[in-house]
C-alpha cells in the first residue's frame, strides 16, 4: 500500500463512520421533510421569537438528518427554523459539506437573505454543528453576515480547526496526500489546523462586533480535537463545556448534534437569554 494511503483510508474511514449515523434512504429524507415543520416558508415569526433559526449541518451532513432532533425541538418552542444543504459535490448525495468553506459561506449567505425574505424579519439566528459552527464566521466576518444575524450558536464548532486526534499531523510526512485530501474533499483540508483558510478566518481576533456567540463542546469529542479549540476568544463570547454542566453526560461529536438534550437546552437559552434557564442532567427532561 502506497504510504499515503495509509493516511488518507484511516481518516476518510473515522470521518464516514460518523457520518453514517446520519445518512438515511431517499425515502427516508422524502419522509422526514413533509412531516418536520422546519423550513416552512410560510412560518411568521412571534413576538416572543422575532428571529428566524437557520440550522447549519457539518461536513458529510445534511439539511435533514443533521436535524432530526434539533429542529422539532426548537419548532415546538415557538422557533421558525430553516436548514440548507450546502458544499455538495458532484456525484455525492446525501452528503454534503465537502466543498471549499468560503464557497460554502457564499451558500449560507444567500440561502439567509431568501430566510429574511420570506419571513419579513430583520435578522437571523445560526445554529450550527461541527463544520457548521464555524463556516458561518466566514459569513460574519467576510460576506456583511454581521448585520443579518443576531447570534452564532456552534456545537463542537471547528473554530480552531482540528488534528483528527493527531492523524493530520502525519500528513506533511507524505508527499502528495495533502493535496489529495484537498482535492477529494476541501472543506476537510480548510478545517485541518493551521490551514490557510483558518490562518485568514482568524486572524485579527475571533468574532465581530454586533454578534452573539455561544459555543457547545463536548470533552468527548473525537473529530475537533483538542476540543478546546472549538472555543472562541473575545466580546459577546460564551464558551460551554457540555460536562460542567451534566458530568455524566458522555456525548462525543457526532451525538452532541444529533440528540444530546442537554446540549439542546442550551441551545435555546443561547438563543432567549432573557427566559435561559439552568441547564442541568434534569434537563433532557425538559
Amino acid at each position: 500500500m502506497l504510504p499515503w494511503k495509509r493516511v488518507i483510508r484511516p481518516l476518510a474511514a473515522f470521518l464516514l463512520a460518523a457520518a453514517a449515523v446520519t445518512v438515511p434512504s431517499a425515502s427516508a429524507q422524502a419522509a422526514a421533510a413533509p412531516s418536520s415543520g422546519w423550513n416552512d416558508y410560510t412560518c411568521v415569526p412571534s413576538a416572543a421569537h422575532p428571529r428566524p433559526v437557520v440550522l447549519v449541518h457539518g461536513t458529510f451532513g445534511n439539511s435533514v438528518d443533521n436535524w432530526l432532533g434539533l429542529a422539532p425541538y426548537l419548532k415546538h418552542r415557538g422557533y421558525c427554523v430553516f436548514s440548507l444543504d450546502y458544499g455538495r459535490l458532484p456525484g455525492v448525495p446525501f452528503l454534503h459539506g465537502l466543498g471549499p468553506v468560503e464557497k460554502s459561506a457564499e451558500e449560507l449567505d444567500a440561502f439567509v437573505d431568501t430566510v429574511l425574505a420570506a419571513t419579513g424579519a430583520d435578522e437571523t439566528d445560526i445554529v450550527g454543528h461541527s463544520q457548521g459552527g464555524m463556516m458561518p464566521r466566514h459569513y460574519l466576518k467576510f460576506l456583511g453576515g454581521a448585520d443579518e444575524v443576531n447570534a452564532l450558536v456552534g456545537i463542537a464548532p471547528s473554530n480552531h480547526g482540528t488534528t483528527l486526534g493527531g492523524l493530520t499531523a502525519l500528513l506533511p510526512y507524505f508527499p502528495g496526500a495533502e493535496d489529495l485530501l484537498s482535492e477529494a474533499t476541501p472543506a476537510l483540508a480548510d478545517q485541518v489546523a493551521g490551514s490557510d483558510f483558518l490562518a485568514r478566518l482568524n486572524a485579527g481576533g475571533d468574532t465581530v462586533p454586533g454578534v452573539r456567540y455561544t459555543v457547545i463542546a463536548t470533552r468527548y469529542d473525537q473529530v475537533v480535537t483538542p476540543y478546546r479549540s472549538a472555543f472562541l476568544t473575545g466580546p459577546n463570547v460564551r464558551n460551554v463545556l457540555l460536562q460542567d454542566l451534566c458530568p455524566v453526560d458522555l456525548s462525543g461529536h457526532v451525538a452532541i448534534g444529533l440528540f444530546d438534550r442537554i446540549a439542546f437546552h442550551e441551545v435555546a437559552n443561547a438563543l432567549d437569554p432573557a427566559r435561559a434557564k439552568p441547564t442541568t442532567c434534569a434537563s433532557v427532561f425538559s
